[in-house]
């Protein structure tokens, strides 16, 4: 079982250029499932079967699972029997017909546009660190990329000219993003100054980098982003200026195709959860405005 688990995680990075994130998730999710086969006496991935994958889906929700990660853990296992299908190790995919628990539908958080503003400005341009916070803020929120696409992020692939940035996104699917005068010249000051001096001297691709010089890792970006919250006194993470981006697009009239384009979801109906926040929101702006929206308004 071991070495076709290796094979499998062989096959994810290899073929599926797979991010380093989703080879560790699979990873964990995987080994935790193997663990509770062997507590089953269960020696062979040719005997699990749908009642199996029930019986595991029950003992995580007696552990406290919340359903989005057993609907994380369903899927890593149904990846993986789809690859030992695919390399006809068996016959059938016994998790393509295990129904995913069913999710809470939850209206994802955002910024206010003046607490956007707000947070955008905070960063002190005259230091070389507080001009690649501000231009790492700016782009978060001008074009609602996630934080592994700003990880990667290398400074060619950035338009001055046209303000496009040509991102490589989930399961490596290219996309241009477009980002507003602000973003831009922002980026443009922290290039031409701020990064300078944070690489002295040193040769680095990376857009942003740290006081070493070194390309910003995930976790550095996500305490830049809850120092300057803290300011404001909100909690704040990079995917909620994500939420943030489509929201205040919406709001602002965009068509639905468009944002889901500069999104980078496969589906529509991933990003058809933003029209429910608007929804709610202009639902809240009605009855707190209009003098006979409340029971009891006087005529």
């Amino acid at each position: 079982m071991q070495e076709i688990f290796q094979q499998y995680v062989n096959y994810l990075e290899a073929e599926k250029n797979a991010s380093r994130y989703t080879v560790r998730n699979y990873t964990g999710d995987l080994m935790e499932f193997f663990r509770f086969l062997r507590e089953r006496k269960i020696d062979s991935l040719k005997d699990v079967n749908r009642q199996v994958l029930r019986s595991y889906l029950a003992h995580l929700m007696e552990n406290g699972y919340a359903k989005s990660s057993m609907a994380r853990k369903l899927s890593a296992i149904r990846s993986f029997y789809r690859y030992l299908v695919r390399e006809e190790m068996l016959s059938a995919n016994p998790a393509q017909t295990t129904v995913s628990p069913r999710l809470d539908r939850r209206l994802p958080s955002f910024l206010t546009v003046d607490d956007a503003r707000r947070l955008v400005e905070l960063p002190d341009t005259t230091t070389p660190q507080g001009q690649r916070d501000r231009a790492l803020l700016e782009l978060l929120y001008a074009a609602g990329l996630r934080v592994s696409e700003i990880v990667n992020l290398n400074v060619e692939q950035i338009n001055f000219a046209t303000g496009e940035i040509r991102v490589w996104g989930k399961g490596s699917k290219e996309r241009i993003v477009l980002i507003g005068e602000p973003a831009v010249r922002a980026l443009q000051t922290y290039i031409s100054d701020g990064r300078k001096l944070l690489l002295g001297g040193k040769k680095n691709r990376a857009l942003f980098v740290s006081r070493y010089g070194e390309r910003l890792p995930a976790r550095t970006i996500q305490k830049i982003l809850a120092k300057y919250a803290r300011r404001i006194n909100k909690k704040v993470h990079p995917h909620m200026l994500r939420h943030t981006f489509a929201t205040h697009l919406l709001d602002g009239g965009a068509d639905l195709k468009v944002v889901q384009e500069l999104l980078g979801h496969a589906d529509l109906s991933t990003t058809q959860i933003y029209t429910h926040v608007t929804q709610s929101r202009t639902r809240q702006i009605y009855l707190s405005a209009h003098p006979l929206a409340r029971e009891g308004s006087k005529q």
